[in-house]
């Protein structure tokens, strides 16, 4: 065979075996897009091991408790809407999603068998075998147990039915489509255990307070890093993110340096999400909410439970942090002014705070971790939409700050909050007029 020949047989052996593998990968691409996209069947559910009564009043009681417990009302009822209701529109950095309809209504559960709301509740898996858009948040809820999801399903039962449909969620593509979430649960989500943890190295409580945290509290829906797909590969974990869309910075619960409570003791953590306030601390913003309607209503021993489960979370190791840079003297003298007109009212000259009939009214600033957090997120909402605490059986009137949103510039903002930053001890990174535009979002000035 000659040269000629013989190159002309290998060039022909490699472009087949170029097709065929451009032909494998064709088909292995087609394979997953239909495994990612195609019609999924309803996950199939085991029995309850044990049968529950849905019409015990006990039962309907304690699902009442856990709904408050998992606070779902505020995602489920629409502003003015009948509770539980649905509509409440969530917006999300990929659309808006609104809460689905709780009551036992056509356009609700009326339809759903306990079987259905536990698949729902453990595998994010609506009864027509759609998958559910993570907003409601499955990674959590996954972890509670068949017992409390029918008590839950229970006490929805007794509501009374709405029919008003919800809207659908106004999601953009192609993250509206059940490939998309498909391939989100395949990257985020891992269904939990059938049956609830045990350990004989853990005392009940801390599994009590472990179980709330990680499932009806669902914490880590707001205290979680997310990146652009909205996951994050510790979908449990505690160390703090920014709230999508709120602008709002929920801090970690692991470090102290931002919400840790790893050196209060059980009853002031206690405390603080019975009446909002504990020590020198003041809820506000979105956690002010969650105080105001569902962790003060808790019982005590839950209240307990979890303050010794947050108060044992793991402290991350230091990390090497370089001295923040100094802000410039126009800043600072600047800050001052505007420290002076508006704030060292209520806040004292040195930043230490009010207090009045023995109570924190004002938060100092010198020390608070809110001002000297790395995020001044938390920070700039405060000042521009105002702080306030919830009003709780402890403190039903709570003192409140007013909105500077209309006030104050971007420059003097930052400015002010730079000031305090820096002042009374406080060692936190300057803020700067962009940091402010940012945070303040697209109807500030």
């Amino acid at each position: 065979m000659s040269a000629a020949a013989t190159s002309r047989s290998h060039s022909i052996r490699w472009a087949r075996l170029v097709k065929l593998m451009a032909g494998a990968t064709l088909l292995t691409g087609v394979m997953v897009l239909a495994w990612l996209g195609g019609p999924a069947q309803p996950i199939a559910v085991a029995p309850a091991e044990q049968a529950v009564d849905l019409r015990d009043p006990h039962t309907i009681e304690r699902g009442r408790y856990l709904s408050v417990l998992g606070n779902c009302q505020a995602c489920h009822t629409a502003r003015g809407g009948a509770p539980f209701a649905g509509g409440y529109a969530l917006s999300t950095p990929f659309g808006t999603v609104y809460g689905s309809n709780l009551t036992p209504g056509d356009s609700g559960l009326g339809q759903w068998s306990a079987d259905d709301f536990w698949r729902a509740m453990h595998h994010g898996q609506g009864p027509d075998g759609r998958w559910l858009n993570p907003a409601f948040p499955y990674n959590n809820t996954t972890w509670i147990t068949r017992e409390d999801s029918d008590a839950l399903y229970a006490y929805f039962r007794t509501l009374p039915p709405a029919e008003e449909a919800v809207p659908a969620h106004d999601v953009s593509w192609p993250y509206n489509t059940q490939l998309a979430l498909k391939a989100w649960r395949t990257l985020y989500f891992s269904a939990g255990p059938e049956a609830p943890p045990t350990s004989a190295a853990r005392a009940p409580e801390m599994l009590r307070g472990a179980y709330l945290v990680n499932g009806l509290g669902h914490c880590s829906a707001c205290h979680v890093p997310r990146n652009a797909l909205g996951g994050q590969g510790d979908m449990l974990g505690l160390s703090g993110g920014l709230i999508p869309m709120q602008r709002w910075y929920a801090p970690s619960l692991l470090d102290p340096a931002e919400a840790g409570l790893q050196t209060w003791s059980v009853e002031d953590i206690v405390a603080l999400f019975k009446d909002g306030r504990a020590r020198d601390a003041i809820v506000s913003g979105p956690m002010a909410e969650v105080v105001q309607h569902s962790t003060q209503h808790w019982t005590p021993q839950d209240l307990t439970a979890m303050a010794t489960y947050l108060k044992q979370l793991p402290v991350p190791a230091p990390s090497r942090t370089q001295k923040p840079p100094a802000p410039d003297t126009r800043a600072i003298t600047a800050g001052a002014r505007q420290y002076e007109q508006h704030c060292a009212q209520c806040h004292g000259q040195q930043g230490e705070g009010v207090m009045s009939n023995g109570a924190l009214a004002y938060p100092a600033l010198a020390g608070n971790r809110t001002v000297t957090m790395a995020s001044p997120a938390n920070l700039v909402q405060i000042v521009l939409n105002g702080g306030f605490a919830p009003a709780t059986e402890g403190h039903p009137r709570p003192f409140g700050m007013p909105p500077f949103v209309l006030q104050l510039s971007d420059s003097e903002l930052a400015d002010v909050l730079t000031f305090v930053r820096t002042q009374w001890g406080n060692q936190a990174p300057p803020v700067s007029a962009l940091d402010v535009q940012q945070l303040r979002g697209p109807l500030g000035r």
